[in-house]
């Protein structure tokens, strides 16, 4: 083992290993004191430098310069002493090199051995580092064989595991295939690390969307949740703080680019877009979207429970094949929902709550068994406060004040926006019962009047256009 293959074997391994010089150095030298103890029975009197310059490593015996030598591994004559230093006595200690090529055959074999199995150990924590810091990136290799269902992925200095259980049953693979995957863990094994990756992961999902939708990498976009069930669903709610800015619209893309791109990744998985929303109802309602909601009861807002009302006709699709919808809306909401129709509503335990929720609605609070007009605007529950003081700073208080304006004309008050306008009418609409006074029916020229005392049936007079009773025989003007 000549010094100078020492340094052509640590040039090669900080080459094509990715192992530091310090680290090869230091090998080196752990395998040169074993086979100097291997050739001596010990290293008590051994000592080494490390040349940085030239890359090797030299070990030195330290000998003690004496007049008769007793023990040679740490003693040595003065006459030999003169020969490496001329002024050399008695007493001093002198470092003497021990070359490689000196320590005999069975001692350099220890030393390869040594370096061997060290290089090994450090190459396998310097591929453990390396992807342990990238655990949670997107990550991609080339599917390399397949054994018990896990997919070994191809790396390039390392091999990943895919497992069957992270990975899409739409998906099917090839010797050769690119594969995009999440980084999910790496673990330390004996036989090196264990780089698992995955597919079917939600967060592998909102890599992807990342990677699709920029205004998500810069963060005008956050993306709140996102559940799975992989290869078949996944629902993803977003929202922005940017007023201006549809998150729902950029994710989905111009002509549906961006979300094309992104199911296309997925292998064809159907991908639902939810805009989030602080306020629960209206999260569940986008959550459930295009599902047509009767109502939404919270049966226990501090267990997070609620029931959703929807029609019949609506309840096979509000459910999901087996459950997947209404199990996924709930993942993603963080809520326990049940859906049930009105009919199945008025048949269960919640029939009377629902009554009372409504009344104490309309109320105000406790129920009186009268029902209170709503006048002002500050009644109807819905409208956030920052609505009401734009619109009280316009002078619009009561209901009346805007019952009949359009969205347009809402959008055009100062403070008001299109979004802020078409929810104040929404509202409206859900809570505001209009009550016509009187209802005129026209029909083959007979018209009714309703009183609060009787039908009234009267005729038209065709030239003045009075009002002739039955009991009158002639137009009273």
């Amino acid at each position: 083992m000549a010094s100078n293959d020492f340094a052509e074997a640590v040039k090669e391994l900080v080459a094509d290993k990715g192992i530091s010089e310090e680290l090869v150095l230091k090998t080196i030298e752990m395998a040169l004191l074993a086979a100097y103890k291997k050739k001596f029975g010990t290293t008590s009197n051994a000592e080494t430098f490390i040349d940085l310059d030239n890359h090797t490593v030299k070990i030195y015996s330290k000998k003690v310069i004496v007049d008769k030598v007793k023990d040679p591994t740490f003693e040595i004559s003065i006459e030999e002493a003169k020969k490496y230093h001329p002024e050399a006595e008695i007493g001093d200690e002198l470092l003497i090199e021990v070359k490689p090529e000196d320590f005999g055959r069975i001692a350099a074999q220890t030393a390869k051995q040594v370096v061997r199995q060290r290089l090994r150990e450090i190459e396998k924590d310097v591929v453990y580092n390396e992807y342990k810091q990238r655990e949670g990136e997107m990550i991609v290799g080339y599917y390399q064989r397949e054994r018990g269902g896990n997919i070994y992925v191809n790396l390039g200095r390392a091999e990943g595991i895919l497992p069957k259980s992270q990975q899409s049953p739409r998906e099917h693979y090839k010797l050769g295939d690119r594969i995009k995957a999440l980084l999910l863990e790496v673990k330390k094994d004996p036989k090196g690390p264990q780089i698992i990756l995955s597919r079917s992961h939600p967060e592998f999902v909102k890599k992807i969307f990342e990677l699709e939708v920029p205004e998500i990498a810069d963060g005008t976009i956050v993306i709140k949740n996102i559940v799975r069930d992989p290869g078949y669903r996944t629902k993803v709610a977003v929202y922005s703080p940017r007023d201006e800015v549809d998150p729902v619209g950029a994710c989905v893309g111009l002509k549906g680019i961006r979300i094309q791109a992104i199911v296309g990744e997925l292998e064809g998985e159907k991908i639902d877009i939810v805009k989030w929303d602080p306020d629960i109802k209206k999260y569940i309602t986008n959550a459930m979207n295009p599902v047509k909601i009767q109502r939404i009861i919270i049966t226990d807002e501090e267990k997070k429970e609620a029931l959703i009302v929807v029609p019949e006709s609506q309840l096979s699709i509000a459910i999901g094949r087996q459950g997947q919808n209404i199990k996924l809306v709930s993942k993603l909401v963080g809520w326990k929902l049940d859906v049930i129709t009105e009919k199945e509503l008025e048949q269960s335990e919640y029939a009377e709550y629902a009554r009372k929720t409504v009344e104490e609605l309309f109320s105000g609070g406790e129920s009186t068994g009268e029902e209170e007009e709503i006048v002002t605007l500050k009644d109807i529950p819905g409208i956030d406060e920052e609505t009401l003081n734009v619109l009280e700073k316009a002078n619009l208080i009561n209901i009346e004040d805007i019952i009949d304006k359009s969205v347009d004309e809402l959008a055009s008050i100062e403070g008001m926006d299109h979004e802020k306008a078409r929810n104040l009418v929404k509202i409206l609409s859900e809570n505001v019962e209009i009550v016509e006074e009187e209802v005129v029916q026209e029909e083959e020229g007979v018209a009714v009047e309703e009183s609060e005392d009787e039908e009234v049936e009267y005729y038209q007079c065709p030239n003045c256009g009075a009002k002739i009773t039955e009991d009158m025989d002639r137009c009273p003007s």
